[in-house]
Formats: C-alpha cells, structure tokens, sequence
C-alpha cells in the first residue's frame, strides 16, 4: 500500500521513482512523459474538490488503461503524472502511445466538458548515463512547450518538428 497513491491506485511519486531510476540504471532504452491537466484549478473552482478528485482518478485510469504490463504509471501530485514506457523510442511507437492517452480520456462528470492533457517526452537511447531528474528535467519543458498550444498536445524533448496534435 505504502507504494500505491492513495486515491488513484497506480504508483506513487516516491515509488514511481524508484521504479524509473532503476530502469534507468539498468540501461533500458524508452521514453519518459510528463502530463498535466490543462486549467484544472478551474475544474476544482467551478466543480469543487469531488468532482476534481473524480477526474484525477480518471486521468489515472486512462493513462493505466493506455499502457502495456511493463510501463511504468506515477502521480506525481495534484494534477501531474509520470510514465515510463520501455523499449519506445521509434518516432511510430511514441505517435501511437500519444494517441491511446488522448483518445481514451473522456470524464463524464463534468457533464460534456473536456479534459484537456498537455504531455511532455523525453526518450532516452539506453546509452550512457542519465539521471531520473535530467530525464525529469527535459520532459517537464517539452511539456510546458505543450502547454502553449491551444487542446491537447505532445511535444517530445529535443526534437523542434516532433510536436502531435490529434
């Protein structure tokens, strides 16, 4: 349980961490996302805190429910989570991944309104040495790169033209 988020069932940060520092010592090769729920201080103002807690669970479930056995599921906090996904690191792959997490995130509590994720890659080759806070680090900005564009959107780090928009 102490490795469980206590509202969403996936892995917690501390334990979610040490899941993907371990995949990156162990030098397995994927890619690394951030995601964030777009405005959602509004959800909570105009909703409340039952119905945001209701779409953290949601996100939680549909970024599970978009994943393979091996890949990895982390809420970091609030309205932001991690994932891990080995072995993806063909543009094809990462296309493909990006798609399943944003076509399956539909919330019906909030009567029709969309949720709206912004997602953050960074893919890691599995050669060389990388920490989780540098992998971190580059996913988070390609993330707030995402967030700049108007819906959902992935930007992968390093890669100006690797921007998808379903």
């Amino acid at each position: 349980m102490a490795q469980a988020d206590f509202m969403t069932g996936i892995w917690n940060r501390r334990h979610g961490e040490k899941l993907i520092e371990q995949a990156l010592r162990d030098k397995v090769k994927g890619m690394m996302c951030i995601i964030d729920c777009d405005k959602f201080k509004s959800i909570n103002d105009t909703y409340g805190h039952a119905v945001g807690d209701e779409v953290i669970i949601a996100i939680a479930h549909t970024l599970k429910n978009a994943c393979r056995k091996d890949d990895i599921v982390v809420r970091l906090g609030g309205d932001e989570f991690a994932m891990f996904f080995p072995d993806a690191t063909e543009r094809q792959g990462t296309v493909e991944i990006f798609k399943r997490i944003f076509e399956k995130i539909e919330i019906k509590a909030l009567g029709g309104r969309k949720i709206i994720l912004s997602l953050g890659a960074c893919i890691y080759d599995g050669t060389g040495d990388i920490s989780y806070d540098t992998l971190y680090s580059k996913a988070d900005a390609a993330m707030y790169r995402s967030k700049k564009q108007q819906g959902f959107c992935a930007t992968v780090h390093g890669a100006a033209d690797e921007v998808f928009i379903p």
